[in-house]
């Protein structure tokens, strides 16, 4: 049984989400606070979390940032804010997905089983190597030279793909594909946005983004 982490300071808001999910299979646990969540996420194994933004002491930003620190684990946000330098600011800490409450419960079963599905499970192959490049199957993770790049699932899902079809050009329709689902309403701009995100880690490690993670202009990106 997947275990989902429910993070609102609402308990109203807990309840219904447990209310939602119960049934789908999953088993939930909940924490009021950021605090009780990083708590929660350190002792136990979650596969998912869903995190509110506008919540007291620590806000739902500042938690995924943490959790970025420790866990490739896929969070999606809820919020009640849609405007786009909120949800690119989520994305900038390392959110996989974003959705705006009010929601529908069966957008957001559509939008949890689209995260747990694109977690890989089990693999012949550890690693994926291009010269100094290697990416870790397991850790989800990205070496290159002595640095070590942890990234987010779906920086993870994209590296992936584009590794393994290198000159390819892969359109933001492809990266969907890749790393979302059809149903889950997301933008071709929420790839721009990963990519920003990808490539601003890189650079940190010395990386040589400008000559591998490439953009064609008008139609996507290519991994040389």
């Amino acid at each position: 049984m997947q275990t989902i982490l429910l993070v609102d300071d609402e308990q109203r808001m807990l309840d219904l989400l447990e209310l939602f999910l119960l049934p789908a299979g999953y088993r939930c646990l909940k924490a009021d606070s950021g605090d009780d969540a990083l708590r929660l996420l350190a002792a136990e194994t979650v596969d998912l979390v869903l995190l509110d933004v506008m919540m007291p002491g620590l806000d739902g930003w500042e938690v995924c940032r943490r959790i970025r620190q420790q866990s490739a684990v896929p969070v999606i946000m809820l919020t009640a804010r849609d405007s786009m330098p909120d949800v690119v600011k989520g994305l900038d800490e390392g959110a996989d997905d974003y959705m705006t409450k009010p929601f529908d419960e069966r957008e957001l079963l559509a939008r949890v089983r689209a995260a747990l599905r694109r977690v890989p499970v089990g693999s012949e192959t550890e690693v994926l190597r291009a010269g100094e490049v290697v990416l870790d199957l397991e850790s989800y993770s990205l070496r290159f030279r002595e640095f070590v790049v942890q990234l987010t699932m779906k920086e993870f899902l994209i590296v992936e793909a584009m590794m393994r079809r290198p000159n390819r050009t892969f359109t933001r329709e492809d990266l969907l594909q890749v790393a979302w689902e059809h149903d889950t309403y997301t933008e071709g701009r929420t790839v721009d946005s990963h990519i920003r995100n990808l490539r601003d880690k890189l650079r940190r490690a010395d990386f040589p983004v400008e000559s591998i993670l490439q953009t064609v202009w008008g139609i996507g990106y290519r991994w040389k």
